[in-house]
């Protein structure tokens, strides 16, 4: 009886796989951009790199769901209220993320600089990564978003000092993001094989 509190909920694997899902959609999303940049240049393989993560990530994630059944649906008092208080403070990290991307947006057009719309959601995009490490207590977070945060500014310090052709800038800021969220997705792979090799042989073959 002790063991049970021990268990990794089924909910947690199941957060893997939703969180393989959305750095699938991400990594896809920031490559593309990089793609724009590049604009037909032979730099195929790194976009093809990106590509092959993603897909890998969506087979993860189906895998990971397909597993979620052996883990045990209930948990303790303490994972539940836990558990609401993360899935509270992720949705409001979700949503002031894109209330800071729309802000953003409008900022840069206003003063005069369309040129840096996709370096200003970069940056919003790389902080949001700091309380979500703060709420997970993950380290890796921060990690990426220090990453993710350098390749913006640089980004946004490009463009103002029009060091770059804006394609160049488009294709650094992309590839820098594409790394931070596939960096994330691989994390997460790791994170699930991790949870199903610690599944009791009991619960396992549930």
């Amino acid at each position: 009886m002790n063991n049970e509190k021990h268990l990794i909920p089924r909910i947690a694997i199941q957060s893997i796989a939703t969180g393989l899902l959305m750095m699938a959609f991400f990594t896809t999303l920031w490559a593309i951009i990089a793609r724009a940049g590049l604009d037909g240049r032979d730099h195929d393989i790194e976009i093809i790199v990106f590509g092959i993560l993603a897909a890998a990530f969506v087979v993860k994630a189906i895998y990971f769901f397909s597993v979620a059944k052996r883990f045990p649906k209930n948990t303790s008092e303490a994972d539940n209220e836990r558990g609401k208080k993360e899935g509270m403070w992720f949705g409001i990290i979700f949503g002031g993320e894109g209330l800071g991307i729309f802000i953003a947006i409008n900022v840069v057009n206003n003063i005069g600089h369309p040129d840096l719309v996709i370096p200003a959601i970069a940056l919003v995009v790389a902080l949001h990564f700091y309380p979500i490490g703060w709420i997970f207590k993950r380290t890796i977070d921060y990690y990426l978003a220090t990453w993710a945060t350098i390749v913006a500014v640089l980004g946004i310090v490009f463009t103002l000092h029009h060091s770059f052709s804006q394609n160049n800038i488009l294709a650094f800021v992309g590839m820098g993001l594409a790394a931070a969220t596939s960096s994330y997705g691989i994390y997460m792979v790791f994170t699930g094989r991790r949870m199903i090799d610690k599944l009791p042989i009991e619960v396992g073959r549930l």
